[in-house]
């Protein structure tokens, strides 16, 4: 089954689209404003990649350059990175989690320095 992308003239978001019938001529609609205007657009090419190659790659060490486990943006960077390397593309709902993450986590740290101040 081909999956087209689309991108929405009105808010610029970038959608997928699984189409099951290629011979109907297909209409989307964007996922995010119910616009009508989308442009049909080049996808990239998936290479297919043993499971054995992927894990070869997520072993290089020179994948772990910039990473800083005590800070969440840069977690968030290497997630994707890593999601990427499993053909997997993580898409915006995981970069709304990610981001939620890193808020609650600014959030957290507040709340604990708020906490400390009071105690004084």
């Amino acid at each position: 089954m081909p999956i087209y992308e689309y991108l929405c003239q009105d808010c610029r978001k970038v959608s997928s689209y699984i189409v099951l019938n290629i011979r109907d001529p297909y209409h989307p609609q964007c996922k995010r404003c119910q616009s009508r205007k989308m442009t049909k657009l080049i996808s990239r090419v998936a290479r297919v990649r043993s499971e054995e190659s992927r894990l070869e790659s997520l072993a290089d060490p020179s994948k772990l350059g910039g990473l800083d486990e005590n800070d969440p943006a840069s977690m968030a960077r290497w997630m994707k990175r890593m999601g990427k390397e499993m053909g997997e593309d993580l898409g915006e709902d995981v970069d709304s989690m990610v981001d939620q993450a890193m808020e609650e986590e600014i959030a957290g740290r507040g709340e604990e320095s708020g906490g400390k101040d009071e105690e004084l």
